[in-house]
């Protein structure tokens, strides 16, 4: 079976695997980021890659190629990886540097949500005749749409679903972007404003709430409509067949999921509720990134 070498590339942690044709990971292995330099940070990806040859006791003859998701935007078709607001790499030839060290046929790179999605759609089994959405909560809030087989990437930024306003009611029902007041961050910002509390962990706000404690009950209500919102507004853009959810807020909170449904029947008209039937949480989680940069090395 064919086998590729797969790359997430982040802020906080550089992940890698083996990956099949059919998607199966092993050999998954990380070590966290060194965003020093953008030196720095290829150097550990070239260690990265050297240790995962040696461990898997794979050679590179063995590889059909290295498929590598970084954030932010992507120069595709130069190998670029063009700006990001978490790693140095601004206008750095990711592919170009690779090939000058690995002697494998093909190389790609991505944006790392696309390349989630792209693991999620072809998990889902889904037709190329059919509208998928993948939507991450997490530090951020974004989402990629694969239509008819293809992505929907506009004029290349498409998908940010995190800067569209929504009315948030802590801020008066003024309208705020969807990131602000959606993400694991803002998750906090809101408990520390509406409960008093000097500091909180997103996660000890999550707990909070499963164990009933008095407060708690409406933060996450509030986040879940400001969810909702986001949500809806994919739906009546595209209405997709299919929206799945990744990212920490809510594979590791799935509960979230129907919380995030109860607010968003209330926005669906009658002909709009068979939404609530298509929305699912990942089951390949923290691991859709790589798996999706070593799906992409097949296409």
């Amino acid at each position: 079976m064919k086998k590729s070498i797969a790359l997430d590339i982040g802020g906080t942690k550089i992940a890698a695997g083996i990956v099949t044709e059919s998607g199966e990971l092993s050999h998954r292995m990380e070590l966290k980021s060194d965003v020093t330099s953008s030196e720095t940070l290829f150097n550990q990806v070239v260690q990265l890659i050297n240790q995962l040859v040696t461990d898997s006791g794979t050679s590179l003859d063995e590889i059909a190629g290295i498929g590598v998701g970084v954030p932010g935007k992507v120069d595709i078709p130069n190998g670029i990886a063009v700006f990001q607001n978490n790693i140095p790499w601004e206008n750095f030839p990711v592919v170009k540097r690779l090939k000058e060290i690995f002697e494998v046929k093909t190389i790609v790179i991505d944006n790392d949500v696309y390349m989630a999605a792209y693991a999620e759609w072809k998990m889902a089994q889904m037709s190329n005749e059919e509208t998928f959405v993948y939507m991450t909560i997490s530090t951020g809030v974004s989402c990629t749409t694969i239509h008819n087989g293809s992505f929907l990437r506009g004029a290349g930024f498409a998908g940010e679903l995190g800067l569209i306003p929504v009315l948030s009611e802590s801020n008066n029902s003024k309208n705020e972007r969807l990131e602000q007041v959606g993400s694991g961050p803002a998750i906090k910002k809101l408990a520390e404003k509406k409960l008093g509390l000097k500091e909180t962990t997103t996660k000890d706000v999550f707990e909070n709430y499963t164990k009933g404690v008095d407060g708690y009950f409406m933060v996450i209500e509030e986040i879940a409509d400001n969810l909702a919102q986001g949500v809806y507004a994919v739906t009546s853009l595209i209405d997709p067949h299919k929206i799945i959810f990744g990212g920490s807020v809510i594979v590791n909170n799935p509960f979230l999921l129907t919380v995030l449904k109860e607010k968003l029947k209330q926005y669906l008209i009658k002909e709009q509720e068979t939404m609530l039937d298509r929305l699912f949480i990942s089951q390949i989680a923290q691991n859709n990134g790589i798996i999706g940069a070593g799906l992409s090395v097949f296409k």
